[in-house]
């Protein structure tokens, strides 16, 4: 089974990395740029077929590893 894991930051956190994309996209001649906000992508395969657990797992790993939930929010897709 395959997931994808979108970890991006909270509304309201700074996001010093996205505002320097936004001033390298302008700088660049990319128009039009509002606002840039960075995240990280995970692509994981896992054993199995069930889909709850799958989410579970994942849920688990996110809140433990792969996201800060202090300042981050994530979205699994299965």
């Amino acid at each position: 089974m395959k997931a994808r894991v979108i970890v991006t930051l909270k509304a309201g956190v700074l996001d010093p990395q996205g505002k320097a994309i936004e001033g390298a996209l302008g700088s660049l001649g990319v128009a039009g740029v509002a606002s840039v906000r960075q995240g990280k992508v995970f692509d994981v395969e896992l054993d199995g077929a069930d889909r709850a657990e799958a989410e579970a797992r994942l849920r688990a790993a996110c809140e433990k590893l792969l996201a800060n939930t202090v300042i981050e929010n994530f979205q699994i897709e299965i």
